[in-house]
């Protein structure tokens, strides 16, 4: 399977924390398993349902995506301004940068710029309800089909 997500090159080589709580091998098995049906219509962000489909199964997936990383793998979650306001976030592990669901993007993907210079918090991100409920229905799918 060719990966074309940000830091694919390195991400066999990240691996889980102590006690994650999760049977996974690497940041690239991770992906691997969410791409098999936990990303879905029901844990992508509700105002980009409209252009969720199985050929771009990361869109709308990106903070809870950022914040379960941090989970089983440490490290930080940044967020890049989007017009409109929002944040596209991502994580930084050992100094390198990951972003599992840029390919939401395509070909405007190119236009990122990774700058770590806006560090996010699990606290604003889950004061709304749907985004931290979204949250928990991703996690709940990957303890499902590899929880410990």
């Amino acid at each position: 399977m060719p990966y074309s997500f940000l830091g694919n090159e390195t991400s066999s080589e990240v691996k889980p924390l102590g006690n994650c709580g999760y049977r996974l091998d690497s940041l690239r098995d991770l992906y691997d398993v969410l791409s098999d049906g936990i990303w879905r219509i029901e844990t992508c962000a509700p105002r980009l349902r409209d252009g969720w489909s199985l050929e771009n199964i990361t869109l709308g997936q990106c903070s809870i995506t950022a914040f379960l990383i941090q989970d089983i793998f440490g490290g930080e979650v940044y967020g890049i301004l989007r017009p409109g306001g929002n944040y596209h976030c991502y994580n930084v592990i050992d100094g390198k940068q990951y972003d599992l669901t840029i390919e939401q993007f395509g070909k405007e993907a190119d236009e990122l710029v990774y700058d770590n210079s806006n560090p996010q918090s699990r606290e604003v991100h889950f004061a709304k309800k749907e985004k931290y409920e979204r949250y928990l229905l991703l996690k709940e799918l990957l303890k499902a089909k590899r929880g410990i």
